[in-house]
């Protein structure tokens, strides 16, 4: 589960790489970065995304365009019908489509859509569903003849005024011994984030002071260790109060928290709603 730097293969004769990944036993959280955009629709799955400082729920049909070096991964947490989850993944790198959008002046709105995804654009739902048939037919023809339609999705998505931006800002990578450490620590969390995340248990792992970990995670996530498992915790119990009718102080415990009333409280802090309050919109729809 550690982070790499993922080296892409561009097949043969083609200017850029795709897979149709298929997983029967869920998506693994990879955490992972490469110089190209990656455009991700994912179906037949629920769970969670992690695309820089971005973390967030996604579902069935969930499209989103991520930019270079950005640092990112998907979590299921299951499927919603019989059939494996599924990955439709296609990469292109930023030199290939500023030469064209240099070439071809009818792409310009496709250098702002690149733009904007540098730090990870979700799109609406109701583009995402446009896009979805399209990929399929583009997943479904020829390699020789897959670059068209390529360019036609990037021009449609371009036209999307209610992408969402992600990320808060382009995450800084690390290298060396500190990418060592950061791999170690952020796996770490993602395996104990339900139980009690101990500061100097990590600065340990880390091999670093408590306030040499402080200012490494900061560094590289953006956002204070409290403050990440907060978001892996609660993005959990959001999971939970989607999926099933386990009571709410039970999904509180399982995700780490003794007390229901902080529980409650960090809930409604990221949500603007509370647990309840949650749950009746999926009740409702």
């Amino acid at each position: 589960m550690k982070p790499f730097l993922e080296k892409l293969q561009i097949p043969q004769g083609a200017s850029w790489a795709w897979l149709d990944r298929q997983l029967a036993e869920g998506i693994p959280f990879q955490w992972h970065h490469h110089p190209e955009f990656e455009l991700t629709l994912t179906l037949n799955s629920r769970g969670q995304r992690f695309i820089g400082d971005h973390i967030g729920d996604y579902e069935d049909g969930d499209l989103v365009l991520i930019g270079p070096n950005l640092p990112h991964t998907w979590a299921s947490r299951e499927r919603l019908a019989s059939g494996p989850h599924v990955a439709q993944v296609m990469w292109f790198h930023p030199d290939w489509a500023a030469a064209l959008a240099t070439t071809l002046v009818e792409l310009k709105p496709l250098t702002a859509l690149l733009a904007r995804a540098r730090t990870g654009l979700a799109f609406s739902p109701g583009m995402a569903r446009a896009a979805r048939p399209r990929i399929a037919a583009l997943f479904a023809r020829p390699a020789e003849e897959r670059v068209l339609p390529l360019l036609d999705l990037l021009q449609m998505l371009a036209t999307d005024p209610a992408a969402t931006p992600l990320a808060s800002a382009a995450v800084t990578l690390p290298s060396g011994s500190d990418r060592t450490r950061i791999d170690r620590v952020l796996d770490h969390i993602h395996r104990a984030y339900a139980d009690d995340i101990s500061i100097p248990r990590l600065a340990d792992i880390a091999a670093l002071s408590p306030s040499g970990l402080h200012r490494l995670f900061l560094k590289h996530t953006q956002q204070t260790v409290t403050a990440y498992v907060t978001r892996l915790r609660i993005g959990e119990a959001c999971a939970l109060l989607s999926a099933t009718a386990r009571p709410i102080a039970h999904i509180a415990s399982d995700v780490g928290y003794d007390s229901l009333a902080n529980f409650n409280r960090q809930f409604k802090a990221l949500k603007q709603m509370t647990p309840r309050q949650y749950r009746q919109k999926f009740e409702l729809a």
